[in-house]
Formats: C-alpha cells, sequence, structure tokens
C-alpha cells in the first residue's frame, strides 16, 4: 500500500540535537514541511556520507521552512557518540532520531526485520502531516541532498498552486504544466 497522502501515524522517540537530548514525536511533523531521512546504522560508511551532505544544505532546507529528522535503529546515546567523534555527523545540526525498537521505522515501512536495521527512506511530509513525497534506496546507494531539495521545492509549489504540476527535471522559476482537455496528446 502507498503511504503518498497518508498521514503519518503516531510515534514518540528519544532524539540527539545540538548537543542536547530531547523527545520527538508525530507531532513535530506538523505546521511546516519535514523531512525523515532514514538510514541503516550508525558508524557506517554510506550513512556518514548522506549525513554531512544534509548537514552542508540544512541551511536551505531552513529557507524553505523544511526541518530534517534523520532516523536509524540506533539509540539517541549512540548519535551522540557518533556526533562527538565524526568530522562529517558532527557537522550535523538536525534532530537525529534514535529508533532501537524500530517502532518509527515500521511505521514507515522501511523497517528489514531480518537485521534490525532500517532502508535508506527518505519522506517528505507537508504541514498537514501528510506524506508527499517516498523515496527508498537499496543500503548501497546514497542519496543527493540537492535533488531532495529540488523535489521538496516542487512539492511546495504544487501545494501552492493547485491545478499545477511540475514536469520532470522541473526547477525553481521554470514552467509548470495545468493538467487541461487542451493538453491531452500535446506533450
Amino acid at each position: 500500500m502507498s503511504l503518498i497522502n497518508t498521514p503519518v501515524k503516531p510515534f514518540k522517540a528519544q532524539a540527539f540535537k545540538n548537543g542536547k537530548f530531547v523527545e520527538v514525536d508525530d507531532s513535530h511533523l506538523k505546521g511546516k514541511w519535514s523531512v525523515v531521512f532514514f538510514y541503516p546504522a550508525d558508524f557506517t560508511f554510506v550513512c556518514p556520507t548522506e549525513l554531512e551532505d544534509l548537514a552542508d544544505n540544512y541551511a536551505e532546507f531552513q529557507k524553505l521552512g523544511v526541518e530534517i529528522y534523520s532516523v536509524s535503529t540506533d539509540t539517541h546515546f549512540s548519535h551522540k557518540a557518533w556526533h562527538d567523534t565524526s568530522d562529517a555527523v558532527k557537522k550535523i545540526r538536525y534532530t537525529m532520531v534514535g529508533d532501537p525498537t524500530g517502532a518509527v521505522s515500521r511505521n514507515f515501512d522501511v523497517m528489514i526485520e531480518d537485521a534490525g536495521l532500517a532502508d535508506r527512506g527518505t519522506f517528505v511530509i507537508d504541514p498537514d502531516g501528510k506524506i508527499q513525497i517516498v523515496e527508498i534506496n537499496a543500503g548501497g546507494i546514497g542519496r543527493d541532498a540537492k535533488e531532495l531539495l529540488r523535489k521538496v521545492k516542487a512539492a511546495q509549489y504544487v501545494a501552492a498552486h493547485p491545478g499545477e504540476v511540475c514536469p520532470a527535471k522541473w526547477h525553481e522559476g521554470e514552467k509548470t504544466l495545468a493538467p487541461s482537455l487542451d493538453l491531452v496528446g500535446k506533450i
């Protein structure tokens, strides 16, 4: 079953953010755009490259009013230890959610049950708490924060402009489409 346009399921978890432990729940994903970014595990190989890429682009997400939540099945304690010891992860200013029970990962259908780890899942949540974008990558395939930014901008544009859609490779400021009878068979 697709998660597109479904509300985020209730959850509560401990997290690490800016040197502090904080509690995060599904209510934090309402009222603004959010990205929930699952990755398999701390102290690994592809994961820190993705998280550093998000950290390097975090200011751009914030300019769009988007908050980022990275999630793995590690604890919030592990997130702090990784943050304290890795130059790449040390750059992170967004919330790092611990999901040692896998409850959050299961809510988003990214739990790899036999491994106890999450798939590389990316979810863009609108201010109503509904999932607008879902992307799942195999474990060895890293994601690109700039491409995610492009997709978030498209989702925000479509939400703000009912009746318009963003074509393939659309970038902010480019022409959109207004689906109508006149366009049928002409694209």
